[in-house]
């Protein structure tokens, strides 16, 4: 599929290339015949006012007439022959005189003759002696030539010139197309975990339903456990299914941030407030550090799923004893939101894939089941309000999410 797409745009690419260039050899070619000639319709203009204000060639001495390098003049008698001036049988102008007879008058043209080019301007007049023909003419051969030239190199760089737009529109559509084949890869890889992820809560619940449905009479407390199962799994695949709802919407710019002005010490406090029990029960403990008032610009629902999502994920791998802590400080440019925990923490090696969408870090963190897709919405949030987070781990120490907010965030 790519690979087609590359050629369509190659194509594309390529055929407005080549008429770019063809209108800009066009454009060089006509406006240097336009200097080359303009001397030679200048020379030829100057004569033919001159005769039209009552010069020659009455008033030329018969000399004037001759066929020379510069302008000269060809007078022609009613029966289309030229009388002046005098020409021998097997001179030139005679010998192609039907050639160079005018087929325009009182404007230039160009006249080629036996392999010479001539420009000419012409003129009727009324004598005694009936209608004449005064020509103007001048040989251009060596002008022709310089134009020849230009118009062959102009051909030949036309094609190396398209060639090479081929050539590189092959390998810049190749180049265009790589962000989205790794978008497209990502898709792919996106929808297959996400078929996968949907899939795990749904065989169990089927595989459980089938087991109620084998004891019909069975009590509900008898089928307690096959209830409780089901009823885990129904709010695992509901947690999931927003995730990727939120995912989704983040990704077609449909998510809306609402920003406005709150008390972001106010939200870690009731943050701690409403997991202070779980943590009790867990024999966890959770405090938070927040010695300023620090007045946030942001989205608060969308920085509260942010700080439930990161407390979330301390509370899974902070042991019995464990502490969770939180706090936000301010400086003059930034805002400094944190969540800590001295759980078993995260492997080098995985700190910068643990962002990733359906990541979950190593197998001895399997019985904390989830999705993967927390901490990329976490990271979606925070990028949202032109924040940064990272993220620092030394395993069964500590793990630090740190999150760095600019006070006076850019409008987007």
């Amino acid at each position: 599929m790519f690979q087609k797409t590359r050629l369509q745009l190659t194509l594309l690419n390529s055929i407005v290339f080549i008429v770019l260039l063809a209108i800009l050899s066009r454009t060089i070619y006509f406006y240097t015949e336009d200097q080359i000639y303009r001397d030679v319709n200048d020379s030829l203009k100057k004569d033919y006012r001159s005769f039209i204000n009552g010069g020659m060639p009455g008033g030329r001495p018969q000399g004037e007439f001759l066929l020379g390098p510069g302008p000269s003049v060809i007078v022609w008698g009613p029966e289309d022959t030229i009388i002046e001036p005098r020409l021998s049988v097997d001179d030139f102008f005679k010998i192609n005189e039907a050639e160079f007879h005018p087929e325009k008058y009182d404007e230039i043209e160009e006249i080629p003759v036996n392999g010479y080019t001539y420009r000419a301007l012409s003129t009727k007049v009324d004598t005694d002696y009936g209608e004449l023909i005064v020509q103007f003419i001048r040989n251009v051969d060596s002008e022709k030539d310089m134009l020849d030239r230009l118009l062959l190199i102009l051909f030949v760089g036309g094609g190396i010139g398209s060639l090479v737009a081929v050539g590189a529109g092959y390998l810049l559509a190749g180049r265009a197309l790589i962000p989205v084949k790794r978008s497209w890869d990502q898709q792919q890889q996106f929808v297959s975990d996400a078929s996968h992820e949907i899939r795990t809560p749904l065989a169990v619940i089927q595989s459980r339903a089938d087991l109620l449905f084998q004891s019909p009479s069975a009590t509900i407390e008898e089928k307690a456990v096959d209830i409780s199962i089901i009823s885990k799994e129904v709010r695992r695949l509901n947690k999931l299914v927003n995730g990727l709802l939120t995912l989704t919407r983040t990704d077609s710019n449909q998510m809306e941030v609402k920003k406005a002005n709150f008390f972001l010490d106010e939200l870690l406090i009731d943050i701690v407030e409403q997991y202070s029990d779980i943590a009790s029960f867990q024999e966890k403990t959770i405090i938070c550090h927040a010695p300023d008032q620090v007045v946030f610009q942001g989205d608060k629902e969308r920085i509260h799923q942010l700080l439930v999502i990161l407390v979330d994920n301390a509370m899974k791998f902070t042991v019995e004893g464990g502490e969770i802590s939180l706090s936000c400080l301010k400086n003059a440019s930034s805002i400094i939101l944190s969540v800590e925990d001295n759980g078993i923490g995260i492997p080098q090696d995985e700190l910068a894939l643990i962002f990733n969408r359906f990541y979950q870090v190593e197998q001895s963190r399997s019985e904390n089941e989830g999705s993967g897709l927390g901490l990329s919405i976490a990271k979606w949030i925070v990028q949202a309000h032109q924040g940064n987070i990272k993220v620092t781990s030394e395993p069964n120490v500590c793990t630090r999410f740190e999150i760095t907010f600019p006070r006076n965030q850019k409008k987007m």
